[in-house]
């Protein structure tokens, strides 16, 4: 059975699609053994078990575009012939939700039969939005498939993610693509198969390859290249990759500025530049930057990148980084790009420690657990009579006044006398850093004991 309460979301699965509805949609899937590329539809799979017994529990399916969240929705609502309703978070509310299980009650009470409700981006609900569906799939009203390209754990309600089975799905791998589009060519009913053109299999794989998982963006293209050959007359010969690159324009790259995507390429970028790997660091960059990312955005994680993993090891490193940043503002793009990629090269091939940044968050997670002490009173100014009577500066040693202008004194409070954060690396130029602590604690050694203080206002 199919949805009748939002007739406009599309066709029921038990007919055809339109011939003249896109490609995709003509020849969707009609059975879990359609889905190509996904692990959560294989043999064995958690779904699969599920469907077995008849027991369809509710879904969170999470994958990006064109990676058939739709498609396995529609699927599994047809594999359990439930009452199939749809639609998508963007242009409905809670409004919509509570007319959908007044119907889904009514039609459990009258005819037996259960209601599966699909939310596509589900994400956009809010939290009470999303509190709206729960009650109703406890008690079993409806069955819950929300569909979502964004990681649920930091979208969806505890609460929600806790009464459904999450399913990830990933890009379409390209030889499953493959599958998809010859498939496509192959089907004189629904597909390509009536338009008398053929396209080899290195021009399928070229546009496989450039779609980047999505088989909505392959589909769209291949229609696309099919419709464009048959309008200039080239059904006679089989189209090769250099007609594809003419008759259609290549995906080079995708990215998400604003979802998982953009996190994601942005971990990879900073990873591989921890990692010292500097060819790594240019593709992630270029897929940053050929995706539409702000390039000042990029500006900022270098500079971030260079006092967290480089640090001391190499001080120039922070320069360079707020270089590039002002070199792109100065120049803008494409040309201030060649900036960021530069400073991006060097961040990756710097020596890298992140003594200080370890140092920094320890000290302050002390402090947060309780470690709050003042200042010595040596070390307090003392502007006023008053203070210097109640004992502001007084002997503090004036480092100046000593050989290598290091006084054995204490900076730190009584309850943190000692304590050490701070532990320079052997790499780069905290080495030196690592050598000179280790010469001024040898020579505060040898003094034995403090020299003369010199009380001072500051």
């Amino acid at each position: 059975m199919t949805g009748s309460l939002f007739p406009e979301e599309g066709p029921p699965l038990s007919k055809p699609s339109p011939l003249d509805a896109p490609l995709a949609e003509r020849i969707r899937p009609q059975s879990l053994d359609d889905i190509l590329g996904q692990d959560a539809v294989a043999e064995g799979s958690l779904l699969r078990r599920a469907l077995v017994r008849d027991r369809l529990p509710s879904l969170l399916i999470w994958g990006p575009p064109g990676s058939g969240k739709t498609t396995l929705a529609r699927v599994v609502a047809q594999h359990v012939g439930q009452e199939f309703v749809s639609f998508s978070a963007v242009l409905s509310g809670v409004k919509e939700v509570r007319q959908v299980v007044a119907q889904a009650r009514e039609l459990r009470g009258r005819d037996g039969v259960g209601t599966i409700l699909f939310v596509d981006e589900i994400h956009r609900f809010n939290r009470g939005q999303q509190d709206a569906f729960l009650p109703h799939v406890e008690d079993g009203t409806i069955v819950l498939i929300g569909a979502t390209t964004e990681n649920p754990s930091f979208h969806l309600n505890a609460a929600l993610l806790s009464r459904c089975l999450l399913l990830t799905l990933g890009p379409v791998p390209e030889d499953a693509l493959v599958n998809i589009g010859q498939r496509a060519l192959d089907d004189e009913e629904r597909g390509l198969g009536g338009s008398g053109v053929c396209v080899s299999e290195d021009a399928l794989r070229l546009i496989a390859r450039t779609s980047h998982g999505d088989a909505r963006s392959m589909l769209n293209r291949l229609e696309a290249l099919v419709e464009a050959a048959s309008l200039d007359g080239a059904s006679t010969h089989a189209l090769s990759p250099d007609d594809v690159e003419k008759l259609l324009a290549r995906k080079l790259s995708y990215h998400d500025r604003a979802g998982d995507r953009h996190f994601d390429l942005t971990s990879a970028f900073h990873k591989s530049i921890r990692g010292g790997d500097p060819q790594a660091t240019l593709y992630w960059l270029a897929r940053m930057i050929e995706g539409g990312e702000e390039p000042l955005y990029v500006a900022r994680r270098l500079v971030r990148i260079a006092s967290e993993d480089i640090g001391l090891a190499d001080p120039a490193a922070l320069q360079i980084a707020l270089a590039a940043k002002e070199a792109y503002r100065f120049l803008g793009t494409p040309e201030g790009e060649l900036a960021l990629a530069e400073a991006a090269v060097y961040l990756a091939t710097a020596p890298k420690s992140n003594a200080v940044y370890a140092a920094f968050n320890e000290a302050r997670t002390e402090i947060r657990a309780g470690e709050v002490h003042d200042p010595p009173l040596s070390l307090r100014n003392a502007p006023t009579t008053l203070m210097k009577q109640l004992g502001y500066g007084k002997g503090y040693l004036y480092p100046h006044d000593f050989d290598e202008a290091v006084a054995d004194q204490d900076y730190l409070p009584d309850g943190l006398r000692g304590r050490t954060w701070y532990q320079p690396s052997p790499f780069g130029h905290e080495k030196e850093v690592a050598r000179r602590m280790e010469v001024w604690r040898r020579m505060l050694e040898d003094r034995g004991g403090a020299g003369e203080g010199t009380d001072a206002g500051g």
